[in-house]
């Protein structure tokens, strides 16, 4: 089963790639970079001061550090919940305030 030539004299799939080869060819290349640019990234050597570091003083390090985060992250939650409650508390009399004086014009 062959396919006929449109009126211009092309076949309609050659047609439609034709026209979009451009954008599939830089799509292709962005894959394929990003790719290999992957591949060096996990294929890289460990930086040196990082190298000598054991696998359990690894572990204790990174709980420490874990540790750390969570403590560090909760205070930064608490912090933010009580400045978002101190600015909820301002909003709410600023409203009451406006809404005060709108009605002592009425």
């Amino acid at each position: 089963m062959r396919v006929r030539p449109d009126k211009n004299g092309i076949v309609w799939g050659v047609r439609i790639f034709m026209r979009r080869w451009r954008v599939k060819l830089i799509f292709l290349l962005i894959v394929y970079f990003a790719g290999f640019a992957t591949a060096i990234y996990t294929l890289a050597p460990a930086p040196e001061n990082q190298a000598d570091i054991s696998v359990e003083k690894g572990f204790l390090y990174s709980a420490f550090k874990s540790d750390e985060f969570a403590r560090s992250f909760n205070t930064g939650l608490h912090r933010a919940v009580d400045y978002g409650r101190a600015a909820a508390v301002r909003v709410s009399e600023f409203v009451k305030q406006q809404l005060d004086e709108r009605g002592d014009e009425g």
